[in-house]
């Protein structure tokens, strides 16, 4: 789609940063039009602070990871809407926007609301372009995006913030077009703290050198900047003067584990809940295991008491369980961790989290040196079946139709979660329904 012809000339190669605006509140306001103009505000595990804010939300002042708790008033005042997170629906939403802008270019994701693409050799205006993209995830999934171009990355990052920031480009910001003077002129207008890859600390010592906006960062010596900072900074200054030191990556990098874990809705003393919790945090991340084909050699298990709550008896505790063979087996890896978990729980403590990480992962279709007293092929091919056909009812029928009976069915230990949105998308008995 609109790549150029032998023979046409070839423009310069560009990338873009296309990031969904106000993600969480946004994916909400598909299914509940209701939401549209309302101040809304999506809270963390426990419904404690907020994660996502619409633009009427961030005008009354609510800040990111603000504790819910301490802007009720001021939401009460406002009729300002709270929601709990719903990763399921956000997750989803996630798969088709990057899925419909992966026909578009070659892709990077970098993050849930976030991707890459690489124009290279188009023949055609950028930010027409960018407009059709942006329009069709609008038209299509209901999702407003706003797009940045730039010949780097680190440019097309920022032109996605000109973007969000400034109305004047309607969405779509592309530094590609500027002359030299007109693109300083934007750069000087930008904390450098706004540029990819700045965090808090480099900030300050980028301050301290007098370089307070991206522009002051680009005009930075380069090998100054190498010596007392690292690498990667060295690159970013390369790459606000308009030349790539960063690739796309087209292929996400194998991942090195896999993390579940979640702060419980109410303390938790009794072990039978903490196993039910272990049990259900290995059954998630197995089922991601087995998504992206890997297998792992070790369950990592901790629990811990809330360090916040001085007057409670303190205990943090984990511990590492390497199998004799990498799997992907739910009721294995379940055997694993609970194991773990007998050897570092003790009584007499109020239990605030637990959390599971599955470790040193390796793909599944990778050749290995099997355990000396491995299982048989056929109990190994009855495990596989048994996982597939479990994967299957549940992607089908919604997820946990099929569930080991060791995660419960009560779960009082569960988060809070007392505004949460149906799972529109991904469960049968929660789809949206028309009225007419």
């Amino acid at each position: 789609m609109g790549r150029g012809h032998p023979g046409d000339q070839i423009r310069l190669a560009m990338f873009a940063l296309i990031d969904g605006n106000n993600f969480y509140v946004s994916c909400e306001r598909v299914f509940n039009p209701r939401l549209m103009g309302r101040p809304v505000v999506v809270l963390s595990n426990n419904d404690g602070c907020a994660v996502a804010r619409s633009e009427e939300a961030k005008a009354l002042g609510i800040k990111m990871g603000v504790p819910w708790f301490q802007v009720q008033s001021l939401a009460r005042k406002h009729g300002v809407i709270a929601l709990s997170s719903n990763y399921t629906l956000y997750a989803d939403m996630s798969n088709r926007m990057m899925s419909l802008l992966g026909q578009f270019a070659p892709q990077e994701i970098y993050s849930i609301d976030e991707c890459f693409l690489y124009f290279d050799g188009f023949q055609m205006d950028l930010t027409v372009y960018g407009q059709t993209i942006r329009q069709r995830i609008k038209h299509w999934l209901g999702l407003p995006v706003c797009i940045g171009i730039g010949p780097t990355k680190t440019l097309a990052k920022l032109a996605n913030h000109i973007a969000k920031k400034q109305p004047y480009w309607k969405g779509v910001c592309n530094l590609g077009t500027l002359p030299e003077t007109a693109l300083n002129n934007l750069l000087a207008g930008i904390e450098v703290g706004e540029v990819w890859g700045i965090g808090r600390r480099l900030r300050e010592k980028l301050h301290h050198l007098n370089i307070r906006t991206a522009l002051a960062l680009k005009c930075a010596d380069t090998d100054l900047i190498g010596r007392m900072f690292s690498i990667t900074a060295k690159r970013t200054v390369t790459e606000l003067r308009g030349m790539p030191a960063l690739r796309l990556d087209e292929v996400a990098p194998a991942r090195q584990q896999i993390l579940c874990s979640r702060s419980f809705g109410m303390p938790v003393t009794l072990y039978s809940e903490l196993q039910e919790a272990v049990t259900s945090y290995i059954t998630r991340a197995a089922e991601k295991l087995r998504c992206q084909s890997l297998l792992a050699h070790a369950v990592h298990v901790y629990i811990h008491t809330n360090p916040h709550r001085k007057r409670d008896a303190q205990y943090r505790q984990g511990i590492t369980v390497t199998l004799t063979e990498p799997s992907c087996d739910t009721i294995k890896l379940t055997r694993a961790g609970l194991w773990g978990l007998a050897r570092i729980y003790r009584t007499g403590y109020r239990y605030n989290k637990a959390g599971i990480m599955l470790m040193e992962l390796v793909p599944a279709d990778a050749l290995r040196q099997t355990a000396l007293f491995a299982h048989g092929t056929t109990m190994a091919d009855k495990a596989r079946t048994l996982m597939t056909t479990l994967d299957l009812v549940n992607r089908r029928m919604g997820k946990d139709t099929l569930a080991l009976a060791g995660a419960g069915t009560v779960k009082n230990w569960h988060m809070k979660r007392n505004h949460k949105s149906p799972c529109y998308t991904t469960e049968w008995k929660e789809l949206a329904e028309a009225h007419c």
